[in-house]
Parts: structure tokens; sequence; C-alpha cells
């Protein structure tokens, strides 16, 4: 496989990628080889991420120095003669905990206890003496009348330590654990990765919490990691420096720029430029003066407080005293270091100023030891309140489910990626930082090329870009403009924060020309129609790397936030609300594992293997909250829950597939393969329904009659397509794939038709929004080489974009001094609903049927004027 770094990638440190296998190609003791440019090899540590079904390699997961790599490489199958590794970390395992040892650093990780290790040195020297997690929870409380806040601390605790990798190259270290007042109260466990690598001076965090705390007295104050630094070396050689919107601001705890005696200014030009000094005679005299009579600064505070935003101060040491505001600025891009005559030590936060409140604290900075705490939610900001904007839903005003509240936040977890690096200077240069933090926020990352990926049929069926006719071209120009779009929108409209950044709103507002941030569900799309599965498909067709950083961080979000990982909603995750935990509808949909495969099997990601195991057994969730236990009477129910074929049933079938192929667990092919078989018996198979009867325990799924909670179309506009037309070619069950092709051709039937097929079961059961269905008309039409199924289909994806001869499409409109622009783009009649499912429509119509598309728009018009208007009703 050839693979080369993204455009916008620095290529420093350790990275991991991604590469897919031909079935039969490789087998599980096969060895791999990885070549530059040049031909030189590499060294590199692989592992084996899914199989085919016959037990052959799919997927591997590689790791290597990107310092060490050309931007392209290639990884080949190999028979043993793979590059040695001259150097190896060295990984010893001893009763109480874990020595790790490569080129340059060595620490001690305890199996257990309050720090995630101990005693780290750089070339023999301790420049870290331990690293521990911190919280900070605020209570409100109202005291005859009086309102106030109290603040609870507490440590983090680590529970269990495993060694998630261990190679010659890098160790991945995993703590769990939960952080625990000192009164005993536990509260926000945490999954932290170490990553360490050979031959690196730096060490990588992924740092996941886990929200528990009762959301009306458990306000999240601060969160974070803290570091104790031992510094050396007198004050006007200890030095911090932070990057900001422009440059870095440097400061030295003791600033030589006095007045009496004045000190010569070669002597604080030195120091402002970062230079240890060693002083001798008259300047050394005057210094050692100056010094029994100056304020030393001994903590620096710096919290980027929102996304326009962020604040630098600091204090003395003495109790009673006020900060100082040093510096006020807008978007800082994250990275910090302090140190002394021992050397210095950088941290840099992955997406600083865009997952805000994010901020460092230093502090005993003028001690032996000083503490420095990254923090993932500054205390500097105010508190994060996860209360529900209201005490009740609003369902029918404001689409909210259902009328009662059922906003949750128990459960929802939030993961954050930083780094740490070791410096010999007192303090890293201002290029040195920068060049750091831009690394840290733009990690190298290797991937195939759209050719690759379609040969290999990755991920199932979609089309590469072709521009060959004027209709292609307009296509083609409509999905890169939804793209753009979108990675505007985001900046444009500020959707960022810890809690937020990734995520998508759902519905505009063209009025206000705002989207509807404050209408139930209208506000966070949280999944809804699968913006995850179109944008991950857009990446793979076209290789843009904005595309894929656009997809990267809606994954980040997705995973974690708008979905449960433990609780009694565990499994499940929230639809679109004002709150992303807002919406009394907890579903399986929003947490299926389709969303994210894209990204875990291009990138190896750590973290998405622990949501996979939450959601293997995923049916379970259904025991206590039914998706459609307000539709039926329980006491008339056979089995105990309920399930869709579609989006319930096809999303347990995305858990059930990525557990089967990781693991070549075949209890989960046969959990696909019972439902796959009782659908085959209802009377109309996958067309019928698609509400059944659903028994978690056996996932037998019972037909109750043609009745669909929510509309025909729920049942496809969830992924269920591409879910289940991936799964017909692993399955080999040609019954399977021909009931496909008869759903999709079902769906487009005239209605008198439907009836007449279906013997009237189908009722006034509606096949509505025949846009979202095109993907399903498209695949019957290729199977039953239909010609005109394929114009039909063509006609309701065109005409759903291409209305009444208006050929603008996603064009965007600027309008002056509108909604807090000087320049506002908009798409007026724009949701992310319509956005997500036209363009994934598009891309994988094109696959089947291309060659029935329109060669001209004048083309497509008239296919649309041939449609008897009565076909669009439902559109």
């Amino acid at each position: 496989m050839k693979l080369h770094n993204l455009k916008d990638r620095r290529k420093r440190g350790y990275t991991t990628w991604g590469c897919m296998w031909n079935q039969g190609e490789c087998g599980k003791n096969q060895s791999y080889l990885l070549k530059n440019q040049d031909g030189t090899q590499a060294a590199m540590q692989s592992r084996i991420t899914a199989y085919w079904p016959d037990g052959s390699v799919k997927w591997t997961a590689h790791t290597a120095c990107a310092d060490q790599l050309t931007d392209e490489i290639q990884v080949l199958t190999a028979d043993g003669n793979t590059q040695k590794i001259s150097r190896s970390l060295i990984i010893s395992k001893g009763t109480e905990g874990l020595f790790i040892k490569s080129e340059f650093l060595s620490f001690f990780v305890p199996y257990k206890g309050s720090f995630l290790f101990e005693n780290l040195t750089v070339r023999g020297e301790i420049r870290v003496s331990s690293a521990n997690p911190v919280l900070l929870l605020e209570e409100p409380f109202t005291k005859d009348e009086m309102k106030g806040q109290l603040q609870k601390q507490y440590q983090g605790f680590v529970e269990e330590v495993t060694l998630e990798e261990e190679g010659p190259l890098q160790a991945v270290i995993k703590y769990t654990g939960v952080h625990i007042s000192k009164d005993g109260d536990r509260k926000l466990p945490f999954i932290i990765r170490l990553h360490a690598g050979m031959g690196s001076e730096r060490l990588h965090f992924t740092h996941t919490f886990l929200y528990d705390g009762d959301e009306n007295r458990d306000f999240l104050k601060g969160i974070g990691l803290e570091f104790t630094i031992p510094v050396k070396g007198s004050m006007y050689n200890r030095h911090v420096r932070f990057e900001g919107d422009f440059g870095t601001v440097h400061e030295a705890l003791a600033e030589l720029l006095t007045w009496r005696p004045r000190v010569p200014e070669a002597v604080y030009s030195s120091q402002m430029a970062g230079k240890q000094l060693i002083l001798q005679g008259n300047d050394r005299e005057i210094v050692e003066k100056v010094m029994e009579d100056m304020p030393f600064w001994d903590e620096y505070d710096f919290c980027q407080d929102s996304p326009s935003h962020f604040r630098l101060k600091k204090k003395m040491k003495e109790e009673g005293v006020c900060y100082l505001d040093c510096l006020h600025g807008t978007r800082a891009g994250g990275a910090a270091a302090l140190g002394g005559e021992n050397g210095s030590v950088g941290f840099a936060i992955r997406d600083f100023w865009q997952t805000y409140p994010s901020g460092y604290t230093f502090r005993s900075l003028t001690g032996e030891e000083a503490k420095a705490t990254v923090w993932l939610y500054s205390p500097a900001a105010e508190a994060m309140d996860f209360r529900h904007y209201a005490s009740r839903g609003y369902n029918q005003v404001y689409y909210e489910g259902y009328d009662y509240k059922g906003a949750d936040p128990f459960g929802i977890a939030s993961t954050s990626e930083y780094s740490v690096a070791f410096f010999d200077e007192v303090i890293p240069g201002e290029e040195e930082l920068l060049e750091f933090s831009n690394e840290v926020n733009h990690p190298p990352q290797y991937v195939g090329t759209p050719e690759f990926y379609y040969e290999h049929r990755a991920f199932g069926y979609w089309s590469l870009p072709k521009r060959e006719s004027e209709m292609e071209i307009w296509l083609e120009d409509q999905l890169e403009r939804a793209a753009v779009f979108y990675e505007n929108e985001v900046d444009q409209r500020g959707w960022y924060g810890l809690f937020n950044y990734g995520d998508f709103m759902h519905t505009y507002d063209k009025e206000r020309h705002q989207w509807r941030y404050d209408m139930g569900g209208y506000a966070w799309d949280n999944t809804e129609l699968v913006p995850t599965l179109w944008l991950w498909l857009s990446f793979l067709r076209s290789g843009r790397a904005e595309t894929f950083s656009l997809a990267e961080k809606l994954t980040r979000h997705a995973c974690e936030v708008d979905v449960y990982h433990m609780g009694k909603y565990k499994g499940l995750g929230s639809r679109h609300n004002v709150r992303h935990w807002g919406c009394p509808c907890k579903e399986a949909r929003i947490a299926m594992a389709a969303h994210h495969r894209y990204y875990y099997y291009m990138t190896g990601d750590y973290r998405l293997e622990d949501i996979f195991e939450e959601l293997k057994d995923n049916e379970k969730t259904f025991l206590t909250k039914d998706p459609l236990a307000d539709f039926y009477d329980s006491s008339e129910m056979v089995f105990s829950s309920h399930a869709r074929s579609g989006p319930d049933w096809s999303s347990l079938c995305a858990n059930w597939l990525t557990q089967w192929e990781r693991f070549e667990d075949t209890r989960y092919l046969d959990k696909i393969r019972t439902g796959i078989e009782d659908i085959k018996m209802a009377p109309l198979r996958l067309v019928s329904g698609p509400d059944f009867e659903f028994d978690p325990e056996t996932v037998h799924l019972r037909y109750i009659g043609e009745r669909a909670a929510g509309g025909t179309h729920l049942q496809i506009c969830m992924g269920a397509p591409q879910i289940w037309q991936e799964m017909a070619d692993l399955l080999s069950d040609p019954k399977w794939k021909e009931m496909l092709a008869e759903y999709g051709r079902f769906y487009y039937l005239p209605r008198e038709k439907q009836l007449e097929e279906s013997r009237g079961i189908i009722g006034d059961r509606e096949f509505s929004l025949p846009f979202m269905a095109a993907a399903m008309g498209a695949y019957g039409a290729w199977y039953y080489n239909d010609e005109k199924l394929a114009k039909t289909t063509w006609s309701h994806l065109l005409h759903a974009l291409l209305c009444e001869e208006n050929h603008s499409g996603f064009q965007t409109t600027v309008l002056k001094n509108c909604a807090n622009q000087e320049e506002l783009r908009e798409i007026a009649w724009i949701s992310t609903n319509f956005a997500a499912q036209w363009c994934l429509n598009v891309i994988c119509t094109l696959e089947f049927i291309r060659d029935q598309l329109p060669e001209s728009l004048e083309e497509a018009d008239a296919l649309i004027s041939e449609m008897p208007s009565e076909s669009f009703r439902k559109a």
C-alpha cells in the first residue's frame, strides 16, 4: 500500500496509520516492510486491527517515527526481511510497576496509586518528579439570600495500568482510574493513554474523562494533569514562555531591568533572549545586590476562556496579594513552557483555543519544585453547568421527541490530546516552541489514495469523482461546496468549546440569519442523518486534508459527548437537541460503530477500541430503553422490546460487524444472520415493517405488522444502506443482496403499484423523502439492470436540489454587517439533515448508475419534468 502524509500535517514524532489488504493476501503471522520514496527502509511496528471472513488480514495499524519518513511511503508484505531495529524501548515489569527506558527518557509507572509516573529522567537527570490527574468541582449554594460557590478538590487515583502496546519503537500505557476527594468522594472516572517513543524526548497523552456527577451540584470547574517539575538555579535564570496570537510572551521570574543599581543593558538583553546568565565580576555583584530587593513572580495562569479571548496573569508567592494582568488576546496557539538552569519543559494542547476553556497554571516557580498543570478545562473560566435549559421537553413546537424532560449528562465523556517536551535550554526559543505547538496541532497522518481505497472496496460502495460531463461537473461542485461550507461555518458560527467542538448545528433560521441553537431538536446535530458517513466517504473519494480534519473532529466529539459510556444509558446516544445530552430519545443509532470505523481503521486510534468494546453487546440496552416504548402497549407484546430494521437493528449490525471483523468472533456474525433470517420470513421481507418486536437476549426480530414509527424514511436515512451493502459482500448471502435490491425498487414504485405488489399490506405507510433512498434505488437498478429505475432514482435525487431549473445548489450568498459578521456567508435554506443525506446519496448513487446520469443540466431538467408531479409529493 502506498501512502502519503496529509498536506497540512507536520512530519515529526511517532505516528500510526492503517493499511488495508486484499482478502487472502496476508496471514496472521505476516511480516511487513516500510520503504521510503528513495527506497530506504525505515523501522516500523505493526498490529492487526481487522480480518476478512476467510481469516486473512483485512486492516493493519503501523507505527513509525515520522522524522525518518519521506512524504510518501510504501508498506509491503515481507518474508522476514524487515528493517532491523538497532535500538529499542526497554520495558521492565516489576512487582510494583513498569520501568520504561528509551534512548533519552526513563520513568517508573506504578501499577496503582496517585501518579501516572514518577522520576522521569532525561539523559539521567530527573526532569519530572511525578504526574497526577486533578479535578475541581464547583457546587452552587444559597444561604440567607446570599449566593456563592463551594469548590471541591479531587486527586486522581489510578486503579489499573495496562501496557496496551509493547513494541520496540513505542509503548502505549493505559491508565484507568477515578478522582477522589479527601473525604473519599469518587467522581469523574478517567482513561489516560501515555505514548512514549524510542528516540523521542516527548510524551503524548490522550486524556479521557467521564461525567458521573450530580448535574445540580457538580459543576466542572477544572480538570487536567499536574506535573511536579524540579527547577534549579537563580531566579533570574528561571523563565516562562506562552504562545499567543502572534509569536510568544516570554518572561523571567526576576526581570533584570532595574532603577538602582542599574543592571547593565547587555545582561538584561541576554536574559530576555532566553540565554542562561553566567555572571562574573561587577555584573554578578550588581545582580546579587538587586536580587535582595526585587519581586519574584511565583505563579502564572494562562486561560483561553472563549473562542475569541485569552488572558495571561501572574502573581507573587505571598498570601493576600492580587494577580497582575500580563496579556489579553484572541486565539492562543496552545503551547507553554517553564524552565531553569536544569533545562525546560514544554506543553502543547491540541486544538487549544477550539476546545476552550483550555489553559495552564505554573505555580511554585520560585521553589525547588514547580507545579505545572495542563488544564483541559481551566478553573480560571466559568464553571461548566451540565443542567438542562428547561424542566420539560417541547415536542410538537420544537421537535424534541417528547414533552417530558430527558436531559441527562451522566455518562458522557470528553477526550483531549496534549504533549510534553523536554529542552536543554533554560527556556525554548520562540521558533522552537511555535514549531512544537504546530507539530502537536498538526500531527503526521499517512493515508492511502482515493483510488486505492476504492479498488479495495474500503467501507462498501462509493464512487470516485469524475468530471467528464456537465452534470458530473455540477455534482462534484455541489459536493465540494457543501464540505467547504461546513468547514467555514464552524469558524463563522463559533462552534467551539470542549463539549461542542466537532459538531454541527441541525437547521438554519433564515430570518435570524442564525442556526436554531435555542430551538430544541433543531440545535446540535448529534450525528443525525449521518454527516459522519458523508464526510468520511467525501475524504476517501477526494483525499482532501481539510475534509479529513473536519471528519476527525466530528468523530472525536460524537463518540464521546453525544453518547453514554456508563450508567443506565450506556451504549446509547442522545438525539439532536439544544444540549448534546438534552433529548429524551436515547437511541443506539447515535452511538453505533458505523460512524467511527473509518477513523479507527485509518489511524489505529486506541480510544475507539474502548468505544467499540462498549457497543459490542449494545442490544442489552433495549431491555431498559425500548426505542418505541411510547408507541406500543407493553401488555400486548410478546418480546420485551422493539427494534426497527433501520435505524435500530441496522445500528446493532454495525456494532456486531465491527466486533466480528476485529476479533473473528463468529458469535457476532451469528447475531447478524439471526436478524436477516427473521426479516426473510416477514411478508415483504426487508420492505416489511420496519417496526419489529425484538428480544435482546436472543436478538430475534418478530414481525408485528406494517407500522413505521417516525416514517419509513428513518429505516434508510441513518446509515443503514451503507452498512447493509458492505455486509452483503462480507456475508456472501445472495438472498440478502436480493432483498436490498428489492427494497430499492419498491421505494420508487408508484403508489398504486406498491399497493398492488404488497397486496395492500403496507396500508397507509408512506415511502417518504425519496431522495434519501437513492443509494438503495441505485443498488436495485444496478442489481436488476433496470434503466427505468435508474432514471427514476436520478430524477428524485436531482429534483431535491435542482427543483424548478434552479441550478445554484449549495451556493452561498453574502450579506453585509449581518449576524455580527462584517460579511456573512449563508445558505438560507440549509439543514444538515439535507446536506448530509443528499451528498451521501450522490456519492453512493454515482457508483451504481453513473451511466444513467443525464449528460447536462438541461437534460436533468427534462428528466425531472417528465416525472409526474405527484411523484415528488413526498419530497
